[in-house]
This record gives C-alpha cells, structure tokens and sequence, in this order.
C-alpha cells in the first residue's frame, strides 16, 4: 500500500498538477474520471465530493442510492481505498497538510468533526440543495486558491472549509433521521445486539460489552454509531452500555438471590467496587440501597 509523505508527492503519483501550495492540495474533475484501484495513505486531511457514474459505493454494508453527490472525509494515515469507481463532473478534492492548520482555529477544532473518524463507506449523501452549497464554498476556495495568494489567502480559504465542515455537521444529523425512518432506529439495534451478548452468556466469558464489538456486529465505525446513536438518543454508546447494564442489574436486585459482588462479576464488572460506583452514579443509590427499597 502507497504512502504519500507529501501533498507534492500525492499530486505526483496521481499525475495531477502539482499543487499551488505545498501544504493545501485542489483538484477538481472536470468530466467524467476514473480513479480506478487505489488504496493509500496520506499525512493530510482530505474533503470530498464525487458524484458518482458507476461503480459499488457501500453504506454500512449495504448498497446506497447515488443518484445525489456524496462527501467523504479522511484524516491523516487513514487508509482509503476507491474500487472500480466512475465519477461524474463537478467533483472534487482538498488536502489538507497539518501545518497548514498551525495557528488557526481549525488547527484543534478540525479534530472534533467526528466524521473524519468514519469509514469510507460512512459518506454523506447530499440532496441537490446541500450540493449547491458545498460547490458554492468550494468555488470560493477555487476562486481564493488560484488568484495571486496573499497574505489573506489562507484566512479566506479556512474560513470556507470551516463552513464546509460546518455545514457537514448539519448534514450529518440530517442523514441520521433519514436513516432511521428507513431501516429504524439504530438504539433499538444497539440494545439487540446487546441482549444477545448478555443471552450468549459473553458477560461471564469476556466481560463488558465495548462499543467496537457491537459497532463491528452493527457493520459501521464505532464512532459513527456513537454520533448516530447520540442523534436518536441523546445518549453516548457508552451511556446506553451503561444504561443496559444497570437495568440488568435492578432486575437481579429484584430478585434478591445473589450478592453484589456475585451480581457485579454476573455482569461482566472487574471488581464490585467500579460496579457500585456506576450503579450509583446511574440511580443516585448503591446496589444495596436500592434491593431495600425495591423490595419494602
């Protein structure tokens, strides 16, 4: 697998021209392209848009409508990888070096778009009004990036990707109630696949559920699931974790057969002591406490 070190390098294996600044790259498709079989990593960030003619482009592990443009994001080492694909025109690509970020905002915000942590296949799929504006902005930093740079340059064409980047959060959150209104709600799945855990006996023989197993069981990047599940729940992956085993835990309370440490161990937990802490922080009232007053 090709690792470009450099946008320059990056420009130059793809035989693109070279770059107008050595730490922000831009290209564009023009007319119908290929990237055709490539899997590589870069040290930059990359934004972009494709819209594409032919070619399987997965969401999840399920085949997506692309009728509209998609955006996909990247961070630097991630590996990316584009089989047999066909895009249309309009289409393009920003890379980011780091150090180009060094002493703007975006330098520690950039971090926090949580889609730069999705999978390839976790892309945007954009209705033709979000494209309008995606092109838009990105006609702007064409404009800026091309026209004799200064000493705004940089300042103008940041303050665009951060409306891109801005926007894409809007999108996102768009695109998660439409999921679910498709193939319903994704916290209803969460909780499935951890029920099964719990009736496959996986608490006693490994331990707490983790968020990579149930995201590799939902077929999506586990921090995509959090952002999904945050969206329709309000809830962190880890707080619904916490929520279900609590819940289970009330109900071996009720029960009233087993001790809490035996019940802690049941679940999964380490050590009672980090069980009582977050059965308290959950409920306001350590395991005993509650079998009290569950059973007065």
């Amino acid at each position: 697998m090709k690792h470009y070190k450099t946008i320059t390098e990056l420009h130059a294996g793809n035989r693109w021209d070279a770059p107008q600044n050595p730490l922000f790259g831009m290209v564009g498709c023009l007319s119908t392209c290929t990237l055709g079989n490539q899997k590589f990593t870069t040290n930059s960030y990359i934004i972009a848009f494709k819209k594409i003619k032919s070619g399987i482009f997965m969401y999840g592990k399920t085949p997506y409508d692309h009728d509209n443009g998609c955006m996909f994001f990247a961070k630097p080492r991630q590996i990316i990888e584009m089989i047999d694909l066909k895009f249309e025109e309009r289409g393009f690509m920003l890379m980011i070096d780091p150090d180009y970020l060094s002493g703007h905002e975006l330098f520690k915000s950039i971090d926090l778009h949580g889609f730069f942590d999705y999978e390839m296949d976790e892309a945007i799929h954009l209705s033709p009004k979000e494209e309008e504006i995606i092109l838009e902005l990105h006609e702007k930093i064409e404009t800026e990036y091309y026209n004799n740079p200064d000493e705004y340059s940089r300042e103008i064409i940041l303050s665009h990707v951060s409306s891109i980047l801005k926007y894409s959060e809007r999108f996102y959150k768009r695109q998660f109630i439409d999921r679910a209104q498709k193939s319903g709600k994704m916290t209803t799945k969460f909780n499935e696949v951890l029920k099964n855990y719990v009736v496959e006996g996986n608490l006693e023989k490994i331990g707490l559920p983790n968020v990579g197993f149930i995201a590799e069981q939902l077929a999506i990047s586990p921090r995509y699931l959090s952002d999904l599940l945050k969206q329709e729940s309000g809830k962190t992956a880890i707080e619904l974790i916490h929520i279900f085993l609590i819940s289970e835990a009330k109900n071996l309370l009720r029960i009233g057969e087993k001790g809490v440490t035996e019940i802690a161990y049941e679940l999964g937990f380490e050590n009672a002591s980090y069980f009582t802490r977050l059965f308290k922080k959950q409920t306001g009232m350590n395991p005993l406490e509650f079998r009290k007053t569950s059973l007065n």
